[in-house]
Formats: structure tokens, sequence, C-alpha cells
């Protein structure tokens, strides 16, 4: 394996961490921008307040995203296991 394919590799494998990552963490942070206006609206400042909706969101994600997440991962690996020599 010369440079150019590690770098490619390691190119591919950021790509796909982020790819796969990106729906959980933008549900996140989309529900965290709901409870944060919420809370500026009716003036509620508790700071719990803000994990027990985004666990949920979180979980529900994963859930309905997980099997397509695994699916890439699997395919990335089984792809690096048959470039070896």
């Amino acid at each position: 394996m010369g440079t150019y394919d590690a770098l490619d590799l390691a190119r591919r494998a950021i790509t796909l961490v982020l790819v796969a990552g990106a729906p959980v963490l933008v549900t996140a942070l989309v529900v965290g921008l709901i409870v944060s206006v919420l809370q500026a609206v009716t003036q509620v400042q508790d700071q719990t307040l803000t994990f027990v909706p985004k666990i949920i969101a979180v979980l529900v994600a994963l859930a309905i995203v997980g099997p397509w997440m695994m699916e890439k991962l699997v395919e990335f690996g089984q792809e690096m296991f048959a470039s070896l020599p």
C-alpha cells in the first residue's frame, strides 16, 4: 500500500464517519435548538430540561438510521479487507 492509497483510505474513513454520524448529530442539534427556544419563550431555565428530549430524539434517530449506518460501516470494512494484498 502506497502513500496515495493510505491517504485515500483515510479520506474515505473520515468521510464515512461524518456521513454516518450526521443524522444523529443534526437531530440532537435541532431538538436542542427547539428546547432552547421554548425555554427562552417560557423563561424556564432548567439545565436538565434539555437532556431528556435530546436523549429520546437521539435514540429514535439511531433506531431509524442505525441499520443504514451499520450497512455502510460493514461495506467499508469489507472493502478494506478485500483490498488487502
